[in-house]
């Protein structure tokens, strides 16, 4: 793990599935650990509320599973943001799939079961951790489907392709959201573990803050988890 800014400049962007939760079987089978929440809440009051969630998920849902843990929600990898809580979301210019597109990538995910076409308001996601076989296939009948495109993109993920908007992304998120109080004016600690976390990762550094790969610096959700709550603890970075 590098350096960090000195704590009370921060501003903390946290992943959620595989960073502030662990990886579920289906994405409506993640549970919230008991005390997750009141750590973010003790996280928003040393940080004077710069806490944020930045995922691939829609922010309504985020709302769900935190209620008013975080401050800011950046949801749809940076295609809606809400930046404070009770404010209505915003959403930059981005396309949208077409209906087309989305019947025929339903119908793909239909082929296997266990596979699960999550949609979302600019793009969507197949999930295929109950039929790993599958990845590849999916992944090919992805490609051909999006051949002809040039507004949208397909990424990896964690046994999860991703199909969304070109120029939004986790990345922009961070900016948009360090454009807002009470993020303006600090550094930026973006912490994720997927593949669609480093354009968050490489923006923070960009602003002179920093980026954590769970993978590399903790290992797990759970020592993510650990390591915000030795924060609260300690009223700094743990040691």
């Amino acid at each position: 793990m590098g350096a960090l800014p000195p704590l009370r400049q921060t501003a903390l962007l946290l992943d959620l599935d595989g960073t502030l939760l662990d990886i579920a079987p289906t994405p409506d089978a993640v549970v919230v650990p008991a005390e997750l929440p009141d750590v973010l809440r003790a996280l928003r009051r040393l940080l004077d509320d710069a806490v944020a969630v930045v995922t691939g998920r829609p922010v309504e849902m985020i709302d769900r599973l935190l209620g008013d843990a975080v401050f800011a929600v950046a949801g749809e990898h940076g295609g809606a943001i809400r930046h404070a809580p009770g404010q209505p979301l915003e959403r930059p210019p981005a396309p949208t799939p077409p209906d087309t597109l989305m019947t025929e990538a339903r119908r793909l995910t239909a082929a296997y079961p266990g596979a699960i076409f999550e949609p979302k308001a600019r793009g969507f996601s197949l999930h295929y951790r109950a039929v790993p076989t599958a990845g590849e296939v999916l992944h090919e009948g992805l490609t051909r489907l999006l051949a002809d495109s040039d507004e949208l993109e397909l990424l990896p993920g964690n046994m999860i392709w991703e199909v969304r908007p070109r120029g939004v992304d986790k990345g922009t998120a961070v900016v948009g959201l360090m454009d807002r109080a009470p993020f303006r004016g600090r550094l930026p600690v973006f912490i994720g573990d997927d593949v669609t976390d480093q354009d968050g990762i490489a923006a923070a550094a960009t602003m002179g803050g920093a980026g954590l790969w769970v993978p590399d610096d903790f290992g797990s959700a759970a020592a993510v988890r650990a390591w915000l709550r030795g924060i609260v603890e300690n009223g700094d970075w743990p040691n």
